[in-house]
């Protein structure tokens, strides 16, 4: 009597969940469908839930999944996959897998402190990575918002030679735990091959840098020394968006470290398709790898990142005060860790206990908390004073271009910045109905996306509103 093959395919999977940590089986794992097996052909078909989840098995699991299957299924075992492409149509594309790779194994540390020119003379000398030590993966909390990112971040990490995922451009607001992150790939990459050059560098030092070496007619000098690293790692690159001299000179930067097999790692606050004034060549470069987005760490994330940095410190805070702080502190990582430090001084300094109401007076002096949310009036009165229009010409039948606007960009706002159903927001904003707000909304984000004057125009109004509250 034959067994059950999706019997032994779950045999394969609690073998596999022994061998890999929690999260990893649940991330790669756990997703993973059993098809079919067809004895006659010894080809078994699984599925996967999209093309990326097939790369990182593939690259980085392949050999513990034959191994097991050839375990419970015999050998000569074909694992093929059905790797979903439109989950809605149920559309899917069939892929043999790969035979295993070689798992690329660190190489050891017994040189790692000698002088480079005894572990290779024909390398440049070593250099100073520019990495923060502290910032490490293993004090780098996971959470739901930055998962994907942390582990593919690990996998670069321990594998820098592989091509996969290179470039690999992090975004997310300020504050979310970005630069934590990329310099952990760094610091780890270091740990596990210190031969490699690795350089941590912000996008305002390169600027400066290459403006250096232009005004010193070293700019050959500069562009060959950046050529020369294994892993570059580049914060805050929007800040290049107006400047197209240097964008000129990373794009021949990355190109050789990219046809030479070296690692790209870069970190902004947007995605590539939103650094409007960075030339075409450069954003597909920067998309041809992996767009990991980082979101705001939620409560339960910034309760986590507060007990690791508490237990951290030796402190002791009641769980009201962390549960407190993680709902207040606006989900910035940078504003957690400010509000323990400023907790800690007062209390040495005043010989407190760390409660409620001295956090409570931490809050007010270093977050600023989102305790009133804005009207419609609110917004209505700051597009009106922006722009010198009075707020009584937005109800006139008046199709004067500023009023029209002035009209638009507050429809557009207050649905944007309030939970209220465009029919109540048309009341408001004019007298209007509800396909008034709909087609102003509509058109002032298509005006955004092309007209880059009107977006600074629309953020310095949206700026104002922080001022007030």
């Amino acid at each position: 009597m034959s067994i059950n093959p999706r019997l032994l395919w779950d045999n394969c999977l609690n073998i596999i969940k022994d061998n890999v940590s929690e999260q990893q089986f649940a991330t790669w794992f756990k997703p993973i469908a059993f098809r079919s097996f067809k004895p006659a052909t010894r080809e078994i078909l699984v599925e996967v839930p999209s093309m990326f989840v097939y790369e990182y098995l593939e690259e980085n699991y392949v050999d513990l999944l034959r191994k097991t299957l050839t375990r419970f299924f015999g050998e000569g075992i074909k694992l093929n996959y059905s790797v979903v492409t439109d989950r809605q149509n149920g559309l899917t594309q069939s892929i043999a897998g790969e035979d295993p790779a070689a798992i690329e194994a660190p190489l050891p540390k017994t040189r790692g402190n000698q002088p480079p020119s005894v572990i290779d003379a024909a390398r440049p000398q070593d250099i100073d990575s520019q990495l923060d030590p502290h910032h490490t993966f293993a004090n780098f909390i996971e959470g739901d918002s930055n998962r994907l990112s942390r582990s593919v971040g690990l996998s670069i990490a321990e594998h820098p030679n592989s091509t996969q995922f290179n470039p690999m451009f992090v975004y997310g607001p300020s504050g979310c735990g970005k630069t934590h992150l990329i310099n952990a790939i760094g610091v780890r990459t270091k740990e596990l091959y210190p031969q490699k050059r690795v350089l941590y560098v912000s996008a305002r030092l390169f600027q400066v840098q290459y403006s250096n070496s232009v005004m010193q007619n070293r700019t050959n000098d500069f562009i060959s020394f950046y050529q020369t690293i294994d892993v570059l790692i580049v914060d805050d690159i929007q800040e290049w968006m107006t400047a197209p001299k240097t964008q000129q000179t990373f794009f021949h930067i990355f190109d050789h470290l990219f046809r030479n097999g070296k690692r790209i790692i870069l970190a902004s606050d947007r995605p590539p398709v939103d650094l409007k004034g960075m030339p075409e060549r450069l954003l597909t470069r920067f998309s041809c790898g992996l767009i990991a987005e980082v979101e705001k760490p939620n409560t339960q994330l910034c309760v986590d990142i507060l007990n690791s940095k508490i237990k951290r410190d030796g402190l002791k805070i009641p769980a009201e005060v962390v549960q407190y702080i993680a709902e207040t502190a606006n989900g910035s990582v940078r504003d957690l860790e400010g509000v323990i430090n400023s907790l800690l001084a007062y209390s040495i300094v005043d010989n407190a206990c760390i409660n409620m109401r001295l956090a409570e007076r931490i809050i007010k002096r270093a977050v600023k908390v989102d305790d009133k949310p804005l009207t419609v009036d609110e917004i209505v009165g700051t597009v009106c004073n922006h722009y010198n229009v009075p707020e009584s010409a937005l109800a006139s039948k008046s199709r004067k271009h500023d009023i029209v606007l002035v009209r638009q960009i507050s429809m557009y706002l207050a649905q944007k910045y309030t939970k209220m159903p465009a029919s109540r927001i048309g009341k408001l904003v004019g007298g209007r109905d509800h396909s008034t707000v709909i087609h102003s909304c509509n058109t002032i984000s298509q005006r955004l996306k092309v007209d880059y004057a009107f977006q600074s125009e629309i953020d310095s109004i949206e700026q104002s509103f922080k001022i007030k509250k």
